[in-house]
């Protein structure tokens, strides 16, 4: 039996509600909301890493960031690792990195602007990419580089030109299955111009959005940049669109397995300083439908699903054996989990608990280190009666049994990840 294409289509700080398929009222993700109708659509997915390289590093290792020692930008992939790339292509597969890798430099190797060298690549041999993709480029123009080592200079908007490069591949001559992975910058703020860069004239189209319930009320700066933030999300996805008909033009989108998702959300300066790194919904929930194999005709499901299964899926669906060290689950079976777990970094060392009704988080202020000796609890949402998450309930006494028992049920995945957990005490606010 011919083992499928597999294409992991990854755009960068990316909401869930932009998404049609999620909500999102205006017509920002069609060829994503289509894709979502015909195959699997996953309600309530998870980051477990919401800060950009350390999320990286938990896809193409299968293990927790703490575990594979990336637990903040700026620390390279080990280059001993044993990545997802390895793994298929000792499955047949030909292996292809597009986009953003953001895995190559830390202290000692300062590689933002240059070649990856082979060792630093995890594995993948076609490659069209740059370490720090927001150094490169900008919205538009920029550069990449191939798996020689080669610049390779490009004009125009920068998530056309990136997909550019993935159907240059797709259209390749392919005597193996591939396992394609399109890393995008977009919608990402571009870091040294302070906003998101949608391509010209399309953010007026979007300047009528209903503002998610998180943001009513609250400061940040999404009333400046919500137009600019949809109209990147819209062009990933007509991007998107535009590599599905290259593989139905090539004949091949029945033989290939798509998944959709992002590293992490966003809450516009909402939350924190910044835009992501924190517990809250904005931050951890993102968009993720799967296509194609068994997976289409999935439908919806509900159950808690995390980034971290996305290994273990793309190892299954190739049909090769998922190590037992990866901390995830196939979701081939259309099954999640009661739970998932998330550890934050940057702006605290922080750990936190989901489950269908509850959010509880821990942090420590030390912000450069994997780990804390201890930790106290921080934040205690009920979702089911508080889904935007105004109501802080760390300090209710009516819920000392209730935190107690996400206290467990955190430290049992803390020391699943090896984490040498000391102490949680009790908030005292």
């Amino acid at each position: 039996m011919k083992k499928p294409n597999i294409i992991f289509y990854f755009s960068d700080q990316q909401r869930a509600d932009t998404a049609g398929c999620y909500g999102q009222k205006l017509p920002v993700t069609p060829n994503l909301d289509s894709v979502a109708k015909e195959g699997t659509l996953f309600e309530n997915a998870f980051t477990c890493q919401p800060v950009c390289g350390p999320m990286r590093a938990c896809l193409q290792s299968g293990v927790y960031a703490t575990q594979i020692g990336c637990y903040r930008n700026d620390i390279a992939l080990p280059t001993d690792t044993k990545g997802i790339a390895h793994y298929l292509k000792e499955a047949g597969y030909d292996t292809a990195y597009i986009g953003k890798w953001h895995l190559a430099s830390d202290s000692e190797h300062r590689l933002a602007t240059k070649a990856t060298p082979k060792e630093r690549r995890g594995g993948y041999d076609y490659w069209r990419a740059a370490d720090v993709l927001e150094f490169t480029s900008h919205g538009y123009n920029g550069y990449v580089f191939d798996e020689n080592g080669n610049k390779l200079d490009f004009k125009g908007y920068r998530a056309d030109r990136i997909n550019d490069y993935a159907i240059e591949y797709v259209k390749k001559s392919h005597d193996k299955p591939f396992f394609m992975f399109v890393s995008h910058l977009e919608p990402h703020h571009q870091n040294d111009h302070l906003r998101f860069e949608s391509p010209k004239g399309l953010k007026n189209s979007f300047k009528n959005y209903d503002v998610p319930g998180d943001l009513k009320g609250t400061l940040g700066d999404w009333r400046l940049q919500m137009p600019s933030y949809l109209a990147c999300c819209n062009r990933v996805d007509y991007n998107f669109g535009k590599l599905i008909q290259t593989l139905k033009d090539e004949g091949i989108y029945d033989d290939t397995v798509i998944i959709y998702t992002s590293d992490h959300g966003c809450h516009f300066r909402t939350r924190n300083a910044e835009y992501k790194r924190s517990c809250h919904e904005a931050s951890i929930k993102v968009p993720l439908v799967i296509t194609g194999g068994g997976f289409t005709g999935g439908g919806k499901v509900s159950d808690l699903v995390s980034l971290i299964d996305l290994p273990a899926t793309v190892l299954d669906i190739a049909g090769a054996e998922i190590p037992e060290h990866f901390m995830g689950k196939s979701l081939a079976d259309k099954k999640g989990h009661e739970s998932v777990f998330i550890q934050i970094s940057e702006s605290q060392i922080g750990r936190a608990v989901r489950t269908d009704r509850w959010k509880y988080s821990v942090s420590a202020k030390n912000r450069d280190s994997a780990f804390a000796d201890s930790y106290t609890e921080d934040c205690l949402y009920d979702l089911q009666n508080d889904p935007y998450e105004k109501n802080n309930l760390i300090s209710d006494p009516s819920l000392a049994q209730t935190r107690k028992e996400l206290r467990e049920i955190l430290l049992e995945y803390m020391k699943k990840a090896g984490e040498p957990v000391l102490n949680i005490t009790e908030s005292s606010r």
